[in-house]
């Protein structure tokens, strides 16, 4: 196994859910308008996920022999995220921004997959594992966009 390239893979899969995980929470906290009970514990369960597949991809690298970066200037400077806004965010805003994420992130899993089968299936696995997960959360989310609009 060449574990620098499956590192190339994880590193940033790791940034994307430690940001997402980030933004989760400060709009768990900020969210506001209609659908704010529901956002704010559905918010609350994508972070608790996300924190916990971010932590199964650094034991990975870390497995694989390489150390796992998620402090934050590295995660300032590698986050393929906009900033979130700031304040109170109303329900449809929040929804919007959570499933443009997650999208991202998906997608971005979606080709890490066909890499990582050349690779290290074990590594594919988990991202596999992860992107079914996210994909899960982007339904939920999207379904409320259509609730929202």
């Amino acid at each position: 196994m060449d574990r620098n390239a499956v590192g190339k893979e994880l590193e940033p899969l790791l940034i994307e859910l430690i940001d997402l995980a980030l933004i989760a929470k400060q709009a768990h906290w900020n969210v506001s308008g209609l659908w704010f009970r529901p956002l704010h514990v559905q918010l609350d369960e994508l972070a608790d996920d996300v924190r916990n597949w971010s932590d199964d991809v650094a034991e990975r690298l870390s497995t694989i022999g390489l150390a796992a970066d998620g402090r934050l200037e590295t995660l300032a400077k590698m986050t393929p995220f906009d900033a979130f806004p700031d304040g109170f965010v109303d329900s449809r805003t929040v929804v919007a921004h959570i499933v443009e994420r997650l999208n991202l992130v998906v997608e971005s899993n979606r080709t890490r997959i066909d890499r990582l089968g050349a690779l290290d299936l074990v590594s594919q696995d988990l991202v596999i594992s992860v992107t079914a997960g996210l994909e899960k959360h982007r339904w939920m989310f999207a379904a409320e966009q259509s609730s929202t609009a």
